[in-house]
């Protein structure tokens, strides 16, 4: 028998021996720590308690171009829309893993197809790409469609509303590790949930969206959340984020 096979079995066997032991159900019981209280949102989307607000439809007091000047979108009706032209807009915060929700709309009047139709981006870290598109009924490369982690996973399902209306993506984003070399230790992963929908697993993230070539992985801190200006009017509100130790 390996070493390695002789351990597991010691360790399996001593496992089952304890537990056959343990006959006060106190003994699996754990008090301390007790997690901290975080108060739900009022309402379906709304903030808890511990988020930070990054846009509550009044203004762009959190983010930047990308020349960390003013950022040049419109904020009208309670959301911010892309300006053609303008730029990304960014973050002014840095953030590393975090749960974000964010609400995202195209336009009701369809213009073009394929890429060309609602497109925009989410990215974490300012690097990874959750794609935003109209997906209703218009079919471009799987991988890149909306809820796509961009060139690198295609949604598990379409979860898209038609055009013109609201549309919500809560995801969980744990940012990778690298080691004082700059060398990847720990891949990143994201969870999807659009309208509702899984439509990313806990993927693991291979490294940069390029549209063009393969993923890298240069190394990273923190970063900004950012938008992309894609040429298209599409339009956020509701935007807040959870911090992830």
């Amino acid at each position: 028998m390996q070493r390695t096979s002789f351990l597991f079995l010691c360790s399996m066997l001593a496992y089952f021996y304890l537990d056959a032991q343990i006959k006060d159900p106190k003994a699996t019981e754990v008090w301390e720590p007790e997690p901290r209280v975080v108060t739900p949102g009022a309402t379906t989307n709304a903030p808890p308690s511990d988020a930070i607000i990054l846009f509550d439809g009044s203004n762009l007091d959190e983010w930047s171009n990308n020349d960390g000047d003013a950022a040049g979108w419109k904020v009208a009706d309670g959301a911010m829309t892309v300006v053609k032209g303008t730029g990304i807009v960014k973050t002014k915060r840095n953030f590393g893993s975090v749960q974000l929700h964010i609400e995202w709309r195209t336009p009701a009047k369809v213009v073009s197809e394929g890429q060309g139709r609602g497109n925009s981006g989410v990215f974490l870290n300012g690097i990874y790409e959750v794609q935003v598109l109209d997906s209703y009924n218009n079919r471009t490369y799987s991988n890149g469609q909306a809820a796509s982690i961009y060139k690198q996973y295609m949604p598990l399902v379409n979860a898209c509303k038609p055009p013109g209306e609201w549309q919500t993506y809560d995801i969980i984003y744990m940012q990778p590790k690298f080691n004082k070399d700059g060398i990847k230790v720990q891949s990143g992963t994201l969870t999807v949930i659009q309208n509702g929908i899984l439509v990313q697993n806990n993927i693991e993230i291979k490294g940069t969206t390029p549209y063009i070539g393969l993923p890298k992985n240069p190394a990273h801190e923190d970063g900004p959340l950012l938008l992309q200006d894609h040429g298209n009017p599409v339009s956020y509100r509701n935007i807040w984020v959870r911090e992830i130790d």
